[in-house]
């Protein structure tokens, strides 16, 4: 049995999957000893090494793995039966070695502990030091200091760590990044009484380029934007919080001038961004006292509008572009158009990736129509849970990849 002193554990360092070059590395030599006991006590307490596994396999077969304390692979410690050809082998191991930065040292302190040595410390033909000490068994291990090949792999070892230390730093920053644009999304919602309505927006990535928001602009009055940036991660993520930034910036003026505002935008869009950034999108002021939208579509997906006129399913309606994308021209002159709601009129604003959310089976798109049909099915629900009903489905269709963010507005008039 394991010793108790010494608990199970599984602490073989992590393996690098970064799909870049597929992992491979020696996982482990095995030796066979007479007590697996004997034999543990001596790489963990003379060694210093560190127990990875103890495990009872089959009725009669202990397995054991160390590793030494610097390690990426682990030493199997097995004891044959009595009689098997793997009982002749115990003790005569010969062609385990490791490697260590200062030979002199660990020959010192390994002896200090009862370590047998049969080879001190001594000049290796191919270049540094070498030793070579046995374990309780007669087996036999080559300790090497650092020639050309053990320099090398030493390299080699660093490379992998620093690179490694990169992806866990990067990954801490996009951490941070999610957590800043969190923020850029709206924290709350302007009061509008005659209006319950509500957004979401679920990144298939850390970060992404779809934006939502909500503006107060004045009472009665509610600004509603959606927009998709050209590309995709950190790139399309800066890109959207500088589309935010000016819309925020200039939306004094929307409930005036809602034209010039987009005009003023997309400047500040085109002079602050590279040539190629572009970005589709929707502003929309809805006014609860007329009960009017008027919007500008900037070349984005057309928003859908669910009338509550008696025909069956209710009719729909599509809010078409009116523009072309900002960005890619300082001139611009957008073109705004309205559309009168009635109480129980439903509209929704969305993203490409609601509709071009991909089946896992078939590649098929969600499409517009799954998407006019999920509406239909849950429109008398309130607006939120209209909101998570549509992104439930859309989930669901595509439930093993996302790729792309799901971005979706819902407005019920009151």
């Amino acid at each position: 049995m394991a010793d108790p002193r010494l608990p199970e554990r599984s602490d073989i360092p992590i393996v690098r999957l970064d799909r870049e070059k597929p992992y491979l590395r020696i996982l482990g030599a095995t030796i066979y000893v007479r007590d697996q006991d004997v034999s543990l006590s001596f790489f963990v307490d003379k060694l210093g090494f560190t127990l990875t596994h103890d495990r009872q396999i089959a009725p009669g077969f202990r397995w054991i793995a160390v590793s030494p304390p610097d390690g990426d692979s682990f030493l199997g410690i097995v004891s044959p039966v009595p009689g098997s050809e793997e009982y002749k082998l115990i003790g005569h191991c010969r062609n385990i070695a490791f490697m260590a930065e200062d030979v002199e040292t660990r020959y010192r302190e390994w002896s200090a502990r009862g370590v047998e040595f049969v080879q001190p410390p001594s000049p290796s033909p191919v270049g540094g030091t070498f030793a070579v000490f046995k374990d309780p068994d007669g087996n036999g291990f080559a300790m090497l200091g650092f020639d050309e090949v053990t320099l090398a792999i030493e390299a080699q070892r660093r490379a992998l760590a620093e690179k490694l230390e990169a992806e866990r730093r990067a990954a801490q920053e996009l951490d941070i990044a999610r957590a800043v644009q969190a923020r850029l999304f709206p924290q709350m919602l302007p009061p509008v009484h005659a209006l319950d309505y509500a957004g979401i927006c679920i990144q298939a990535h850390a970060v992404g380029g779809d934006y939502y928001d909500f503006l107060d602009l004045g009472p009665g009055r509610l600004g509603l934007v959606i927009g998709d940036i050209a590309g995709k991660g950190i790139a399309a993520a800066l890109l959207m919080a500088n589309l935010q930034a000016n819309l925020r910036s200039q939306s004094a003026i929307a409930l005036q001038e809602p034209g010039r505002m987009l005009q003023s935008v997309n400047r500040l869009f085109f002079e602050n961004t590279v040539d190629s950034a572009y970005a589709t999108l929707i502003f929309a002021e809805y006014d609860q006292n007329l009960r009017r939208l008027r919007y500008i579509n900037c070349g984005h997906l057309p928003a859908l509008v669910l009338r509550s006129d008696g025909v069956p399913g209710g009719t729909i309606e599509w809010l078409h572009s009116t523009s072309t994308v900002l960005g890619l021209a300082p001139a611009w002159d957008p073109s705004i158009h309205e559309c009168q709601l009635a109480a129980g009129d439903i509209f929704v604003f969305y993203t490409d990736g609601v509709t071009e959310a991909a089946s896992c089976e078939n590649g098929e798109e969600f499409g517009e129509q799954r998407l006019i049909d999920a509406l239909r099915r849950h429109r008398d629900e309130p607006a939120s849970t209209l909101l998570a009903s549509l992104a439930d489905e859309v989930l669901h269709f595509c439930p093993t990849h996302q790729h792309d963010d799901i971005t979706l507005i819902v407005a019920k008039c009151q």
